[in-house]
């Protein structure tokens, strides 16, 4: 689905010369594709590179087309990407956002099927009750699933989501992850989403794309091939257990940091070095 081929980007403008990722190749597949790693593993930029929106070196193929051959309408009418954002205020109407999302499909004259199309994606959000409120007057997660509903609409091929569960509360978490499977199984679409919920992860994605703290990447695969004891350990820094429930999906139980475990070693250490006093041990 998507090939990524010695993919390398810098920021310009930063005293620092280290890459946000070097050389990184691998590919994702067909389905439902999370990004793991941890803060400043360049997830974020990695999904941005993929909507075409950073000068990077490197090659990155959607099916055969080579990305950088894409026009940005092209790029646009294939693909939806939601990034981070600050919520804006709009005196605009939570349907007339969501319409938005059907720019450009839609015409001088809304249709009867752009507003089935938003009318059904809002209904699978729980926000079509929502539809007449103003934007700026919902809470700060309502307005975050507008903005999913916004990207949702478009209908394309790729949906490109960067941290879509932030500012959700657990039950919303979970209706989001189970809507965009859905949309995935349903509508022959695929999903390329960055997530810090391990677990949300684990229970949902077809496939894992893993980061690591120097933006290198470290593995892929399933769930249960990537969320490993070992991997916690390596890429979060953390002492984990990882169970299975009845359906063979890890679970993971975090323990401790890596760190704490270091800073016992070290005051043991110290325990057994002799406290020199006047030049002689006490």
């Amino acid at each position: 689905m998507i090939k990524v081929e010695k993919l390398t980007f810098s920021y310009t403008g930063i005293k620092s010369s280290q890459p946000v990722f070097n050389n990184l190749s691998f590919s994702f597949k067909s389905g439902f594709n999370t990004i793991l790693g941890p803060n400043g593993a360049g997830k974020s930029t990695l999904l941005m590179s993929l909507f075409g929106l950073l000068n990077y070196e490197g090659e990155i193929f959607y099916g055969k087309r080579n990305l950088s051959e894409m026009g940005s309408e092209e790029r646009i009418r294939q693909m939806s990407y939601l990034p981070q954002m600050d919520i804006d205020t709009s005196m605009l109407s939570v349907l007339e956002m969501v319409l938005l999302g059907r720019l450009p499909e839609l015409k001088r004259k809304i249709s009867d099927r752009d507003l089935d199309i938003v009318m059904r994606i809002m209904r699978q959000l729980n926000i079509d009750s929502l539809a007449q409120r103003t934007f700026s007057e919902l809470s700060g997660g309502q307005q975050k699933l507008v903005f999913i509903a916004q990207t949702l609409v478009r209908e394309p091929g790729l949906i490109l989501l960067d941290e879509p569960i932030n500012s959700l509360d657990l039950q919303k978490q979970l209706e989001l992850c189970h809507l965009l499977k859905q949309i995935v199984r349903n509508d022959s679409v695929d999903i390329i989403t960055v997530l810090h919920d391990i677990n949300l992860a684990s229970r949902y994605s077809d496939h894992i794309v893993i980061i690591d703290r120097n933006g290198e990447y470290y593995n892929s695969g399933t769930p249960g091939e990537t969320i490993t004891e070992t991997m916690l350990r390596d890429v979060y820094g953390v002492i984990a257990s990882v169970n299975y429930d009845e359906h063979q999906i890890p679970i993971v139980s975090p323990l401790r940091s890596v760190r704490i475990d270091e800073e016992e070693v070290r005051k043991k250490e110290m325990a057994r070095v002799p406290v020199l006093f006047s030049g002689r041990s006490i």
